[in-house]
Parts: structure tokens; sequence; C-alpha cells
């Protein structure tokens, strides 16, 4: 079921234990003609480390498409992808933090393919106002974390790709800093701080009730925030390190009650695809499209924070739309 029409620009509503905001993006700008017959309505679910970019890509997407209404709603990923394949929720676009969430968990049965996009990294932001804000760096900002008086957040591994990356850096951290069991000494810590999503983590941050939260350098940036920046071996980011990542992985959830994954470190990847359950197939291809032209949607990604991709390897790539192939590669 979509959400119906409502006069606000944000709603609020609940689904899984995970709350997410769906944006009403219909500018009052007289936007050019053309178009015309790409119309209607299209949901996009996305991570909500893609909201404030997304929010900009819709926009100028309407003014190209003026007759396409665009819903935006953002959760972790995972939960997500849970909407899709376990609440039947009908989505036009869905646009994952990590690629591995539209394999593992929608493909094949609802979604046929997906396409890697664009990149990211893990940092520790803080504010002017955090404990210790005037000292931390690279080399000491665990310590600080580990300190009593100084809390940290994190969102949840089981629901947002952010959170299992946290671990994932966690345990890299250990070996890159030399110091055996920094990860579980760092998770016994400050447990009650963990949110569903690493965006839910902001407003704690910005009042002061924590001093720290482990986040995506692009959403930092987006916030006006401070942040450390983490030694590659440990922020996931460089490709070149790839086998290094893969030493470390975390348990989480699978898609059925009492199964589990096993998440590997791995480059930061965002992935999207068109779930078999959209509705405006025609205006979301269209969507999909503008979000990974260079110089329309990924322009504004890139200058969100978070570099383009495109195009690169996708291992579904038989199964992308014809339109869509550009933006790959096969392997």
């Amino acid at each position: 079921m979509r959400p119906k029409e409502i006069p606000a620009s944000i709603f609020f509503t609940l689904a899984l234990p995970v709350a997410f905001a769906v944006a009403s993006i219909w500018p009052l700008a007289h936007a050019s003609e053309g178009h015309s017959d790409i119309a209607g309505e299209i949901l996009v679910f996305h991570a909500g480390s893609l909201a404030v970019p997304f929010r900009e890509v819709a926009r100028a997407f309407h003014a190209e498409y003026p007759e396409v209404r665009v819903l935006l709603e953002a959760a972790g990923s995972r939960a997500s992808a849970r909407k899709i394949s376990e609440l039947n929720r009908e989505s036009d676009v869905f646009g994952s933090a990590d690629y591995t969430v539209i394999n593992r968990l929608l493909i094949p049965d609802h979604a046929q393919w997906n396409i890697r996009f664009a990149a990211n990294e893990m940092v520790v932001a803080y504010t002017q106002h955090s404990r210790r804000a005037g000292e931390i760096n690279s080399d000491n900002w665990y310590r600080i974390l580990l300190e009593k008086n100084v809390a940290y957040g994190r969102s949840d591994p089981n629901f947002d790709p952010c959170g299992y990356r946290t671990v994932l850096s966690a345990k890299l951290a250990e070996t890159h800093y030399g110091e055996p069991g920094l990860s579980k000494r760092l998770f016994e810590k400050d447990w009650r701080y963990i949110r569903p999503k690493e965006t839910d983590l902001l407003a704690l941050l910005q009042v002061g009730e924590i001093d720290y939260i482990f986040i995506y350098r692009s959403v930092a940036a987006q916030h006006g925030l401070k942040w450390v920046t983490l030694p590659d071996e440990i922020n996931l980011k460089n490709p070149e390190m790839a086998d290094l990542y893969q030493q470390v992985s975390v348990d989480i959830s699978g898609n059925t009650p009492g199964s589990v994954i096993k998440k590997t470190g791995a480059p930061m990847i965002y992935g999207v695809t068109i779930p078999r359950s959209a509705r405006n197939p025609k205006a979301a291809m269209a969507f999909v499209t503008f979000l990974l032209e260079r110089d329309k949607g990924m322009a504004i990604m890139e200058r969100n924070g978070q570099p383009s991709l495109v195009p690169t390897l996708s291992d579904t790539y038989d199964a992308i739309p014809d339109p869509l192939k550009r933006f790959a590669k096969q392997p």
C-alpha cells in the first residue's frame, strides 16, 4: 500500500521497529514542459545516508519530468529491503547503502538486477561541543571513545549497513593499532545509544546527549559536522585494500527468522534497483536513468561527498534492462 497524498511535505510512519520519513518531492517551481508520456507517482525507498542527495536528485528530476510525483522513504537499507521482501510493500526504486543488501535480500524473488553507483567511507563525527573535541585525532580516537565520561552512538547492524560497517571498522582497528579486544571493549560500552539507522544519531549529537558517532563521511559533511578521518586500513574506502577488509566479518540477522548472514569486510559500494513490485516502472526507469547520468544525478551525488562509481562491474549485468546497461560493466 502506498502512502496517501498529503498536504504537508513530510510525515512519519512506522514499519518494522524502524521510524522513517516519507518526503513528497513536488516543487512549486514552474517546471519545464517535456516527457509528458512519463507521469504519475513513484515511491523511492532509500538508505538514510542518501536522504540529502536523493532530495536534490528528486527535485532536479521533477524539473525535467514535471508530471512525476516522487515520494522518498528513508530507513536503514536492510530495513527498507525487508519492507519489500517481508511486508510486501510496493516500491518503484530502491537505493541501498550496500549493494549486497539487494543481492542477498531481494534478488531473485523481489528484484532482478543491481547497479553499483557510489562510494563512501567511515568516520567518527563530532561537534565543537563534544568532550575532548580539541584533542581527538586518527591516532587516539578509540581511547577517547572508551573514556567513562565520553558517550558515542552507532546504528544497529541488523537494520543498517552503517551499523555493521562500524563493527567491521572497529575489528580492523584492532589489528591496525595493535589493540586485541578493542572492538569488544568499544561495543560493551554505550550500547544504549544504538539506533536503527545512522542518521537517527544526528539529533543526539547536536543536542549534546552523545559526543561522537560512527557515520559516513558524506553525512558528516552534509550536516556540517567535524570528523576524524580514519586510516584507509580501517575506513572501508579503498578498493585496493579489499583483501585486508575481508579479513574481518560480523554476523547479522538473515532474511528469514532465525537465519544469520555473515558480512565480510569490503569497500563501501552503494547499489540501486527497480523492484519487481514497482507500480510505475516507466517513471522508475526514468528516475534511475537520471540518477546515474554523470551530469545529472551523479553530479549531485559527487557534490554531496559520494564519489561516482558509474560505470562499474555488475554480477547481474545480463538482467539489467537494456537502457540501463551503459551504467554498468559486464564481469
